[in-house]
């Protein structure tokens, strides 16, 4: 994966909010989750902020790992619970049975399909986006960073679209709301 180019990608297909631009204490971000969340993530950020894309993917502000009880409601720890929660239950494609992912849920969809990342490995640059199609009740990994998900999602680069809706399935033009 090309992060530069694949943010380049990004911004042409979806222009970036004026008022983005997420600032985030990495630092405190990374101490609490036990490792550094990836470049691209970061980068889109910086670039974009927490929001909806085409009102349909929410991707929410990085948050500070903490107890369950002491959580946003509906934020990452929340939904990192809830993608944990899924993965003892629900099918998964051949290459993740009898896998045991670290998950962190970086997007819920509107149809309430969860995209994480498999955080396993020491490195995040390498870590695979899994996601939850809810209305197939399966797991499924694509190798690449989240931007690259979202890019080659828009341009309907995989097999078939990874989501339960089809607002970001082969789009030439993207919309992002920052949250206000």
């Amino acid at each position: 994966m090309s992060e530069p180019t694949d943010l380049d990608a990004l911004r042409r297909l979806m222009p970036p909010p004026k008022d983005g631009d997420s600032t985030v204490d990495w630092a405190a971000i990374a101490s609490s989750w036990g490792k550094p969340f990836p470049d691209d993530f970061r980068h889109f950020m910086e670039v974009y902020g927490a929001g909806a894309v085409q009102n349909y993917l929410s991707i929410g502000r990085p948050e500070p790992k903490v107890p369950l009880e002491q959580a946003p409601r509906d934020g990452m720890v929340i939904e990192t619970a809830n993608a944990e929660a899924d993965w003892e239950t629900e099918e998964k494609t051949p290459e993740l049975e009898g896998t045991s992912p670290v998950l962190i849920t970086w997007g819920v969809s509107a149809t309430a399909d969860m995209l994480c990342w498999d955080a396993s490995d020491d490195d995040p640059a390498k870590w695979p986006v899994v996601v939850y199609h809810r209305n197939d009740m399966l797991w499924s990994r694509y190798d690449c960073g989240m931007v690259e998900f979202l890019v080659r999602s828009f341009r309907a680069e995989w097999p078939e679209n990874p989501l339960g809706g089809e607002f970001l399935w082969d789009v030439s033009e993207v919309t992002f709301q920052a949250q206000g």
